[in-house]
């Protein structure tokens, strides 16, 4: 019996390890997206996503393809202007088969303040790769009516 509880232990220990190298190599990926792009480092940056991949901006318009976010980006890239997210609270989720993954996490931004990005992340040849990053800006409850009600006006003017 006690040998088939050590046995029954290490086998939780050697199922756990790969989801916690899974979870740290997901971690590594979203913190080197903010990294680089703090860096301005286009193609280090955008190395980290897929081919496919879906970029959503904080205005509804920003529905990118990758291209298409990289075209947005190249310009503030080769001026060595990128922009600075710091991670502060992040929780990622693997799926059982730990090929995919999603995460969300809280961001700081000089600019906009407390920011939100959330996503998912596929193996890739072995190597994690995001395949969709949303960003947007919180808007506490209370504050909500009166947003929704500007963006309203603003929509009509436009």
């Amino acid at each position: 019996m006690k040998q088939l509880l050590i046995g029954l232990f290490l086998a939780l220990i050697v199922l756990e390890a790969p989801a916690q190298s899974n979870e740290a190599a997901v971690n590594t990926v979203l913190d080197n997206i903010h990294k680089l792009a703090s860096e301005a480092n286009f193609d280090g940056y955008f190395v980290l996503y897929t081919a496919d991949a879906i970029f959503l901006g904080t205005d509804a318009t920003e529905r990118w393809s990758i291209d298409e976010f990289k075209g947005y980006a190249k310009p503030s890239f080769d001026r060595g202007t990128g922009w600075t997210y710091i991670p502060t609270e992040r929780h990622v989720y693997l799926s059982p088969d730990q090929n995919s993954a999603w995460f969300d996490e809280k961001l700081d931004n000089e600019g906009f303040g407390e920011c939100r990005g959330t996503g998912a992340l596929i193996k890739v040849d072995g190597v994690w790769k995001v395949t969709q990053y949303n960003l947007t800006v919180p808007i506490p409850n209370d504050l909500l009516r009166p947003v929704a009600g500007q963006i309203k006006q603003f929509k009509k003017g436009n």
